[in-house]
């Protein structure tokens, strides 16, 4: 649900989100189930995006506006860049040395 209030917070379109969201997450479960271990840094990005979500919130008591696409460029950016680093490197880890012949 944070999530998409760092987007919106049109009630119709909150509700909507999160009903898809739910819908999507038990096959997307079984999906990502099998290759979670590889998205070592994943929970630190999550981590980012939720403290962003939060101070976003917070600074609307002050009136200060962050506009839409600023909080998408953050949000995929962040988690988008926890990937890629778990990604490259699970793939150092897994790369083999080769065998010395004697």
């Amino acid at each position: 649900i944070p999530g998409v209030f760092a987007v919106t917070t049109d009630p119709f379109i909150v509700l909507t989100s999160n009903i898809f969201a739910i819908l999507g997450l038990r096959a997307m479960y079984f999906l990502l189930a099998d290759i979670a271990d590889r998205f070592e840094y994943l929970k630190y990005g999550l981590a980012l995006v939720l403290i962003f979500v939060g101070c976003k919130m917070l600074v609307v008591m002050f009136g200060v506006h962050v506009p839409i696409w600023l909080s998408l460029l953050v949000i995929f950016g962040v988690i988008g860049s926890s990937v890629l680093l778990s990604l490259k490197k699970t793939r150092k880890e897994n790369k083999q040395p080769p065998a010395a012949d004697h």
